[in-house]
C-alpha cells in the first residue's frame, strides 16, 4: 500500500490535540487523533502510525500503560512514541524511557523542539 506519513496525536485535550496535529501537518505529516487510551490503542493497531505523540494523563488509563502495550505487541512494537506531559520531573521522564518512549517533551512546549522531535523520530520509522 506504500509507507503512511502519519502521527497519531493521543491526548484528550481536544484544543491541545488540534494545535498539536496542525505543528504535524506543518512538519509534512498527516495528522490522526484520539482522545483516550483506549482508541489509540485501537488506532495504532488498526494502521500503524510512522510515530505516536503521547498525552500521559488521558481519562481512561495513563499514557505509560499504552506505551507498554504499544511496545509489548510485535504490529506496533516498532512505533516511536513522543510523550508530551505536563509532568516535567524526572521520576516521570525514567519511567518514559523505561517504558520504550524515544522521547519525551514537557508542556507548554515550544513547537520548533515538538517539531523537530516529530521529524527525527518518525524519519526513521520502516512503516
Amino acid at each position: 500500500m506504500g509507507i503512511h506519513r502519519d502521527v497519531l496525536v493521543v491526548e484528550d485535550d481536544r484544543e491541545i490535540n488540534e494545535l498539536v496535529g496542525a505543528y504535524v501537518q506543518i512538519a509534512g505529516f498527516e495528522y490522526r487523533s484520539a482522545l483516550d487510551g483506549a482508541s489509540a490503542l485501537a488506532e495504532a493497531r488498526q494502521r500503524q502510525p510512522s510515530l505516536i505523540v503521547l498525552d500521559l494523563m488521558l481519562p481512561d488509563t495513563d499514557g505509560f500503560e499504552v506505551c507498554r502495550k504499544l511496545k509489548q505487541e510485535k504490529h506496533t512494537s516498532g512505533i516511536p512514541i513522543v510523550m508530551l506531559t505536563a509532568l516535567s520531573d524526572e521520576e516521570h521522564h525514567r519511567k518514559g524511557r523505561e517504558c520504550g518512549a524515544a522521547d519525551y517533551l514537557t508542556k507548554p512546549f515550544d513547537p520548533d523542539v515538538l517539531m523537530a522531535a516529530i521529524k527525527d523520530n518518525a524519519s526513521g520509522n520502516g512503516h
